[in-house]
């Protein structure tokens, strides 16, 4: 095994991201290799970890001591559909990854989810709470952490929740495109939880890297909102406070996937070994909004 010790030099670190090319995977492509410039990004087309034998030989033939996966499927209301799709990824290619990863000597870090719990809580889930996953693609990613656990020993499982950002399809994309484009909206008041910017995720898994944290960790941006609150705030700091929102239930939605009513992460284990304080969730919408604003004007999108 070969992990990385806080006191390793930068050029001894050899980063992987797998799954580069996905919404986080995208936005860790761009911040990482501010710290580690060797850092090499893979999309699916360049390691598929579906595959394990040509996973674990483009792991050795990189020299990786650190592999991020960034791999996903995360359609949540298709998963229930195509549950196989969602496995195949989840479970299946983690356990290969993790397999390839212990037999090349690499610590894994792999990205989870809040969908691991059920929303019954009243106070923000740690790493010790109970796991019950609601739907098709919570069971996968709960089996996935079972499968890195089982197969990588040198290993960290962040769970994050939320997840938005400028690189791919997110909630505040989806409420703002509707808003501006005169759609009704209508949006749940019923599910709590804590949304989070891909960059401060990309900030915090470089500094995870830098020293070797391991185990189970959870990564949010401080505060509880609901759906409700995130859509209103988002359009009142894109200057479209006048918009209403017709308040709904999860039920009213009828969506095919259950949702945790509940689903807050403490982050007070990520703050330990960190000495860092995840941003307030508004403060780093105001970001997003901007970078993305700032994109839009220049006619990139």
């Amino acid at each position: 095994m070969n992990p990385v010790q806080e006191n390793d030099s930068v050029s001894a670190v050899q980063p992987v991201i797998v799954g580069a090319g996905g919404m986080l995977g995208q936005h860790l492509a761009e911040v990482l290799p501010e710290t580690y410039p060797q850092a090499v990004c893979a999309t699916r087309d360049e390691i598929d970890i579906s595959d394990y034998w040509t996973t674990r030989w483009e792991l050795e033939r990189l020299h990786a001591t650190v592999v991020i996966n960034c791999a996903a499927y995360t359609d949540v209301d298709g998963s229930e559909a195509h549950e196989e799709r969602a496995r195949l990824v989840n479970v299946d290619g983690a356990a290969n990854l993790a397999r390839a990863c212990h037999a090349v000597g690499a610590r894994l870090i792999h990205l989870s989810t809040d969908f691991v719990f059920n929303g019954r809580s009243t106070r923000p889930y740690t790493e010790e709470d109970e796991v019950d996953p609601l739907s098709a693609y919570g069971r996968s990613k709960l089996d996935g952490e079972r499968a890195i656990v089982a197969e990588a020993p040198d290993h960290l499982i962040v769970r994050v929740s939320w997840l938005y950002g400028p690189h791919g399809r997110n909630f505040v994309a989806a409420i703002l495109g509707a808003a501006r484009a005169g759609k009704p909206l209508r949006v749940v008041s019923d599910q709590h939880g804590t949304p989070t910017y891909t960059g401060d995720l990309a900030g915090a898994l470089t500094r995870l890297v830098g020293i070797g944290a391991s185990g189970l960790l959870h990564f949010a941006q401080t505060g509880v909102c609901s759906r409700l609150d995130y859509a209103r705030e988002a359009l009142r700091q894109a200057g479209l406070g006048e918009v209403s929102i017709e308040p709904i239930t999860s039920d009213a939605l009828a969506q095919p996937a259950r949702r945790p009513a509940y689903s807050a992460l403490d982050t007070g284990r990520y703050r330990f070994l960190t000495g860092e304080t995840p941003r307030r969730w508004e403060e780093t919408l105001r970001d997003y909004l901007s970078l993305v604003g700032s994109v839009e004007a220049g006619g990139a999108l």
